[in-house]
């Protein structure tokens, strides 16, 4: 049975920041249009260190490992340089992207004690620490004094908090690859509870390093040594030819409240929230599960009150891993799903990691809006073709209810309704 509270959740502001785009203006035609940035990663810190920046590569040819990785920067004069000067790049772009997302939800108009923030992410300044360390080893004693606080994910609440003049409360959740949507989940208990009037929830941005990248190719989780000399057709989730997950640097924010809160302050939400779920596998390992996947499915459409045939759309988690997606187009079957309209935000942005959730979510709502649904890059044999795949062109559909999938490492399932707000 429906909750009779959750059809007042809204989302009322959305931040982005991602390879393809900073900001829901550049965003939405990047992913409409199927754009991407992949290639052989350059970023400091995240080239294996056996390789000198003299034999950097020219773009496009194979060196270390295939992501997405954001062009340029651009923060707002209103953020205090101050704060900058010591933030991480994840601090920075978590400050970008919370700008808008506050200009968006015009949040000036809610008192500053009644908006909370809850930050999806752990260990999300690795490449930063890995830098800091390299920098000072041998001379440690000489270490900057903010790294004593810089190094801990709860300094993006600091950084954010401050910032933004936020005092509700703020803290940190982690979920490995699901962290974003257990943000948001954490955001809607504490509007449902009266506990805030608003809360934002961020997937930050996680800044991994060589180390990282090595431990997850190691694994088996991330690609391309299939296309390492092609890195634009390396991210391809769902198809028979993927090799593991690209990563790809993104941020998103979403602000959520009550309805009545929004109507009150005159904000229009972008889609209501109807009904969401989080189990666990028992399992510590990276391997997912059918079960934990499909009860987490059900649990979210039972508290939205919704059958599967509700569903209209899905945005799946679709990193392009050899089990998961298998797992997981199983799991959307043995919940009566197959007739919905599938896409993989993962092909054109990467696998964003803390991330990936909340900016799926921001992908579902602006096409939602837009009224077309993004094309899935790359998916050109797809495991299986008797779904309704979004294929290389973008297509025309009325979003009424979307489905959001996110899983993590450790047996993480979430799951997330989204209803068209009218």
């Amino acid at each position: 049975m429906r909750s009779p509270s959750c059809f007042d959740i809204v989302i009322t502001g959305v931040g982005v920041t991602s390879a393809i785009g900073q900001g829901k203006a550049e965003f939405l035609p990047a992913l409409l249009e199927g754009r991407h940035r992949f290639d052989a990663m350059r970023r400091p810190g995240r080239q294996l260190p056996a390789l000198s920046r003299d034999e950097m590569p020219e773009a496009g040819q194979a060196f270390g490992f295939i992501g997405a990785e954001i062009p340029a920067l651009p923060i707002p004069e209103s953020i205090p340089r101050s704060l900058l000067r010591t933030a991480s790049f994840s601090g920075q772009v978590a400050l970008a992207t919370l700008h808008e997302a506050c200009e968006d939800a015009r949040l000036d108009k809610v008192a500053p004690e009644r908006i909370g923030l809850v930050v999806g992410g752990s260990n999300v300044q690795q490449r930063e620490l890995i830098q800091v360390h390299d920098a000072y080893r041998g001379r440690e004693q000489f270490l900057r004094p903010t790294y004593g606080m810089s190094f801990m994910d709860s300094d993006l609440c600091g950084l954010c908090t401050e910032a933004f003049g936020i005092r509700g409360f703020a803290y940190t959740v982690g979920g490995a690859s699901a962290s974003g949507q257990v943000a948001v989940l954490e955001a809607i208990h504490a509007v449902e509870s009266g506990r805030v009037e608003v809360c934002i929830a961020m997937g930050a941005l996680m800044d991994i390093s060589y180390w990282e990248c090595q431990g997850l190719r190691s694994l088996g989780a991330m690609g391309s040594d299939r296309y390492a000399n092609e890195p634009a057709l390396a991210s391809r989730p769902f198809d028979r030819d993927r090799d593991g997950f690209i990563f790809g640097e993104s941020c998103g924010v979403v602000v959520i409240e009550r309805l009545e809160s929004a109507q009150r302050l005159e904000r229009p939400p972008y889609a209501r929230l109807s009904g969401w779920a989080m189990g666990m596998d028992a399992n510590r390992n990276p391997n997912p599960s059918i079960g934990g996947e499909v009860a987490a499915i059900k649990a979210a459409l039972e508290r939205a009150g919704l059958s599967s045939m509700d569903i209209d759309y899905i945005n799946p988690h679709g990193t392009g891993s050899t089990i998961g997606d298998v797992t997981e187009l199983e799991s959307i079957r043995q919940c009566g799903l197959g007739h919905a309209y599938l896409n993989a935000t993962k092909s054109i942005i990467g696998h964003g990691l803390s991330a990936a959730g909340v900016v799926e979510m921001i992908a579902i709502l602006l096409q939602m809006k837009e009224g077309r649904l993004h094309p899935t890059r790359n998916l050109e044999n797809p495991i299986d073709s008797s779904f309704k795949w979004v294929g290389r062109q973008a297509v025309s559909h009325t979003i009424e209810n979307a489905l959001n999938l996110s899983m993590g490492f450790g047996g993480v399932n979430t799951a997330v309704c989204i209803q068209k707000y009218s």
